[in-house]
């Protein structure tokens, strides 16, 4: 029984850490606001340093700025505007509210800095007439609550059971490799034998997810560094080679909307299984080395297979068999070779992202 629960608590380590650090966070907002007299004890510093706290230090840096930018915008232009208009009656009221809101909606949509400024602009309006106070208090009281409950979740973030999106871009990465290695040779084989297109943006979709999510982790990682936390390995490069790869698939999956000509599966569809198995083979051990911290594999083998692949589709110019192929089955088959080619490249560049994130995880 000790070892399962031991067994179970270390699975969720993550989400017991988060868990130990926004309740910490909630309780010392809480405290921290007794030793002023405010409206509702403080309820907003309590709320602010709840909603900012993320499972890392650099998303909580980002959810932090983000929160206190919109927080600023919307509490200096609602106040400017509660003084200028009248708002105590129900239809003047509504009336402020519009000229408050909506400018500030519309730079919600044009900024996600600024998507809880018409939030903050409805409380300030609203609340100031609740507890008798000018739109200027009610707009300072708001901002200065954000900015204590925004500075509990960053200290918080950094000093109690710290992760760092730099730490969770290693399982990230991860999951991009094995999506990549799932629908890339279910890619392969569409050239050969028909997959409908839904499939298709279906298995596009997962992988651009799988990427977009890394992505943003990375962007949280470039953040921790504006507190003086290490930026090693860069996840810039390893970033690029997996949007390349992204890029590469979605060339495949044109392609492979529609079958080879009969004249060239024959002899291509070997070909290109053994691309297939081979590129699996080698994202897969990309993800365990990652994991493992370990040997990074070599895309010798890959290079080869489609090494392989080109020799026949120039075998096959030499015999003559590409010249009757219309327009769209010519540049159908150039798109493949196109994307082989940019796959050579782009595994190199991934072995040596793998092998640089190995070693310095490893050392860590």
């Amino acid at each position: 029984m000790a070892g399962w629960l031991s067994g179970a608590l270390l699975a969720r380590k993550a989400q017991i850490r988060f868990c130990l650090r926004l309740t910490i966070a909630a309780v010392l907002a809480f405290t921290l606001m007794q030793f002023w007299t405010l409206p509702l004890r403080g309820l907003w510093a309590v709320l602010t340093a709840v909603v900012l706290m993320q499972t890392s230090i650099g998303a909580s840096l980002r959810a932090t700025s983000e929160y206190v930018i919109g927080t600023l915008a919307g509490a200096l232009y609602a106040s400017i505007v509660g003084v200028g208009l009248p708002h105590i009656a129900t239809v003047p009221m509504a009336v402020t509210l519009t000229v408050a809101v909506a400018p500030l909606a519309y730079l919600a949509a044009l900024s996600p800095s600024f998507r809880v400024a018409p939030f903050t602009a409805i409380l300030v309006i609203i609340l100031a007439p609740q507890f008798s106070e000018s739109p200027i208090v009610s707009a300072l009281t708001r901002l200065g609550e954000v900015v204590l409950g925004g500075a509990v979740a960053l200290t918080v973030s950094v000093l109690i059971f710290p992760d760092r999106a730099h730490g969770f871009g290693v399982t990230a990465a991860q999951r991009v490799l094995d999506q990549l290695a799932a629908v890339l040779p279910r890619l392969l084989a569409g050239l050969s034998t028909p997959i409908p297109v839904e499939d298709i943006n279906v298995m596009q979709d997962s992988v651009g997810a799988a990427v977009t999510t890394f992505q943003n982790l990375v962007d949280e990682t470039r953040r921790e560094q504006f507190i003086g936390l290490p930026l090693h390995p860069d996840p810039g490069p390893f970033s690029r080679t997996l949007l390349r790869l992204r890029h590469d698939l979605v060339i495949l999956g044109r392609a492979a909307a529609k079958l080879l000509p009969d004249s060239m599966i024959v002899r291509l569809e070997p070909l290109l299984s053994a691309i297939a198995a081979t590129a699996e083979q080698e994202l897969r051990a990309c993800s365990a080395a990652l994991a493992s911290r370990k040997s990074v594999p070599d895309s010798a083998r890959l290079e080869a297979a489609i090494d392989a692949y080109v020799a026949e589709v120039a075998a096959l110019r030499r015999e003559g068999l590409t010249l009757p192929l219309s327009e769209n089955d010519a540049e159908q088959l150039f798109a493949v070779g196109f994307a082989l080619e940019q796959i050579r490249q782009n595994f190199r560049d991934l072995e040596r992202a793998v092998a640089e994130w190995s070693k310095e995880f490893a050392r860590s």
